[in-house]
């Protein structure tokens, strides 16, 4: 049977609840509507087709007028992706139990990212500072601080987590469809594909923050030390 990098037959996110909008009136037009409309294009799948003149014929209005409310498909796009990621950052863990927030946050943040491609896009394009995005680096930071690390010290350990995250995720997204090759079933090619897995995902987590836990119990020693 053919061999996927990633993992078969995981559940996705659950979808926005955005519905599609009503055609809308000549001149009726609004930023909001159009977010709307583009949300429910990307949650039903229809990323791959989504495009200002095809946008602009669902909502019954001519291409420029959507000019008049975004600037270009890119700023569209990061407004829907702040709305939807706004829904599926929060971890249900404790901050208190700070590894198991994080392991979550990031787990969460990954299948965002994969699920969603528009969302590994915007991540890729370029550094997101959105609402959401800026909500959810600020939790894990004071969840870091709460750890014992520092401001510099949690700030650093938040982007080593967030771009860990992202490239995964960006490399998990592009291998997503390959296929193991007939005659190519070694043993090598199967340890290297099993490297996009989910498991593999967590398991560098754990190396990440055993290391920033190292890290937080070294500056509180050295604090101490200098204490007495």
């Amino acid at each position: 049977m053919p061999q996927h990098g990633n993992d078969a037959g995981r559940s996705q996110p659950k979808a926005h609840s955005g519905q599609v909008p009503r055609r809308t009136s000549w001149g009726t037009i609004s930023r909001e509507v159009i977010i709307q409309a583009a949300t429910a294009a990307i949650v039903s799948g229809r990323s791959q087709d989504l495009s200002i003149r095809r946008l602009a014929a669902e909502l019954g209005v001519a291409p420029m007028s959507l000019y008049r409310h975004i600037r270009s498909k890119d700023d569209l796009l990061d407004e829907v992706v702040d709305g939807l990621l706004a829904e599926a950052w929060r971890p249900t863990a404790s901050p208190s139990d700070w590894q198991a927030w994080l392991m979550e946050a990031a787990e969460q943040f990954r299948q965002f990212l994969v699920f969603q491609p528009p969302a590994l896009h915007v991540y890729l394009s370029h550094p997101v500072t959105s609402p959401a995005a800026l909500a959810r680096m600020d939790a894990a930071i004071e969840v870091l601080r709460q750890a014992g690390a520092d401001e510099p010290a949690a700030r650093s350990a938040y982007g080593v987590l967030h771009i860990y995250t992202i490239g995964f995720a960006a490399l998990e997204a592009k291998r997503a469809e390959w296929v193991l090759p007939e005659g190519n079933d070694l043993p090598v090619t199967r340890l290297l594909a099993a490297y996009t897995s989910t498991d593999q995902f967590m398991a560098g987590l754990r190396y990440l923050l055993d290391g920033i836990a190292a890290t937080a119990l070294a500056t509180r020693g050295h604090r101490a030390h200098r204490r007495s």
